[in-house]
């Protein structure tokens, strides 16, 4: 991951809040293959479109709620808490609390009694019934972003990780279940139930989390008599969430707003250029069910970064501790692509298998879904470097500058999708081109604003050699497959293919120095890790 030492303490409790998050995400990321690829082959292309449509205009209202919200206050509380200012961080989370709780009624109730209008300005009315099922879901999932942005900016992961896990244990198994028991009622109501599964996950995390607050209770109002007593008042307070909150949550908004605004732009060029309504619809899911499940799962580790890097350096800066600044702005850039390359190399290289793997009932989607999702999968990388620049530059207040660099960026996707889309040989690739090229702008503005902001330079060297990794990976791992697929079945081919390329990854990164024993010092059980590399080559520094 990178050359320069790295021994604070702070870097150390980013990468294991960063560790704690994604490990928390893989189990979220299997429990939900559990949810979307039986709901998929279940219910197909066509009432995957009602669902997808409910679950764009959940998260567009959502995000409103949660994206900028909830960063505000992990940054307040952990600046406060830098400061000696136990109490007022525990006052600013009593604020965002009842802040939280009218934002989010407010959104739910848009949300539900909006849905008729909703659906039938996207031109899928029949995804009423989803959209209604889903609406509570903002309330509760509000609620729960606050008690996680307040234990996060006391740097304490565990209750995020552990509440993402029961929210999508309960998802699936409500769900899936309410799926199969009103599948003989139609589409519609089957893309209903499987929506109902966020509300009813969405409440049990906040039970949970609800509950893990009031057995910390103890230690947090002792922690209150430490330190400076003086708290700011109200309004003060919530004049500072704002400032902070405002520009996060509009540059979170700007992506599922561009979805949903793809989507009617995709959908009425592909009706435009011959394709019926139900192919056009069929098309789209292609993208959003297919590909968009497996594009997600390098953002589960991606996000927690972007997640641990916004106390970590927010306390750095208050603190004036300049060296802590860069060690975290370098060590969040490397971890980032460490896993990202990897991740966008290994899914180029292997679409079609995974997709026959992921979706064996639905092989002809799943042969059209190749060529998207390895157009896709390069944009994995820049997608990745734009979420945790962002997260520095929320961190070291210019959270307005993603909002302006990822707008530039998602213009210039409608303006491709558009044009490309209506091109038939074309079709549904052209907005996958335009994600590319998105947050390819986004990412590079982004880095040259942390450059200018931080004085930090980054080292496109050690960003490359993942990349140089991660390609030699993905080659061999096809070459796996392919050979492994003439003796046995393709499914075990390509899981054999994909375990082999991670075994393959890491020794390259190990052999070649793209992770260093220092680098390993930073994880969980970081030095048996480096004593186990050492028996078999000479590793310590």
């Amino acid at each position: 991951m990178g050359e320069e030492k790295i021994t604070n303490s702070s870097s150390k409790t980013m990468v294991k809040g960063a560790a704690i998050i994604s490990a928390a995400g893989i189990v979220v990321k299997i429990i939900g293959a559990f949810f979307r690829i039986p709901l998929t082959n279940w219910i197909g292309e066509l009432g995957m479109s009602y669902y997808q449509v409910a679950y764009n205009i959940y998260s567009a209202l959502l995000i409103m709620a949660t994206a900028g919200f909830p960063v505000a206050l992990s940054r307040m509380v952990s600046e406060d808490m830098a400061l000696g200012r136990n109490r007022n961080a525990h006052k600013v989370f009593k604020v965002f609390l009842v802040l939280m709780t009218c934002i989010g009624a407010l959104l739910a109730l848009i949300c539900f009694f909006g849905a008729d209008m909703l659906t039938a300005y996207i031109g899928n009315p029949l995804a009423t019934k989803a959209v209604k099922a889903i609406a509570p879901a903002i309330l509760l999932a509000t609620l729960l972003s606050a008690y996680r942005g307040y234990f996060q900016g006391r740097q304490n992961m565990n209750p995020t990780a552990l509440t993402n896990i029961l929210e999508q244990v309960v998802r699936v198994i409500i769900g899936l279940s309410l799926t199969g028991l009103f599948i003989k009622k139609g589409l519609d109501s089957a893309a209903a139930g499987a929506a109902f599964g966020a509300t009813a996950g969405s409440a049990a995390g906040l039970a949970l989390i609800v509950f893990i607050y009031i057995l910390h209770k103890n230690v947090i109002h002792k922690k209150l008599l430490v330190g400076d007593q003086v708290c700011d008042d109200t309004a003060k307070i919530i004049k500072r969430i704002f400032i902070i909150a405002i520009p996060i949550m509009l540059g979170a908004e700007v992506l599922p707003l561009t979805n949903s605004v793809d989507m009617v732009i995709v959908l009425r060029r592909l009706q435009a250029t011959g394709w019926t309504e139900v192919e056009a619809q069929s098309l789209y899911a292609i993208v959003s069910a297919f590909c968009s499940t497996l594009i997600g799962l390098p953002q589960i580790f991606i996000s927690s970064i972007a997640i641990s890097i916004v106390p970590a350096i927010a306390r750095a800066v208050t603190k004036g501790n300049t060296i802590d600044t860069e060690e975290n702005i370098s060590l969040g850039y490397r971890l980032t692509m460490f896993i990202a390359a990897p991740c966008a190399f290994g899914m180029f290289f292997l679409a079609r298998p995974i997709l026959y793997l992921m979706y064996p009932m639905r092989l002809e989607g799943a042969e059209t879904a190749v060529h998207p999702l390895m157009i896709l999968s390069i944009s994995i990388i820049f997608l990745a470097v734009y979420n945790t620049s962002t997260g520095i530059l929320q961190a070291v207040n210019k959270q307005w500058k993603p909002v302006i660099y990822l707008l530039i960026g998602v213009l210039l996707k409608i303006v491709i999708a558009y044009i490309t889309v209506g091109i038939k040989s074309i079709n549904i690739k052209g907005t996958c081109a335009g994600t590319i090229i998105a947050f390819a702008v986004a990412a590079y503005l982004n880095t040259l604003e942390v450059e200018k902001t931080t004085g930090f330079k980054t080292d496109y060297r050690a960003l490359i050699k993942p990349i140089i990794a991660s390609v030699v990976m993905g080659i061999s791992a096809f070459g796996i497959q392919k050979l492994l697929a003439l003796a046995i079945s393709g499914r075990i081919a390509t899981v054999l293919a994909v375990l082999s390329g991670v075994v393959i990854y890491m020794i390259i990164t190990i052999l070649f120095r793209v992770i260093t024993p220092q680098d390993m010092r930073m994880l969980p059980k970081g030095e048996k890790i480096n004593s186990l590399i050492g028996r078999f080559i000479k590793w310590e520094a």
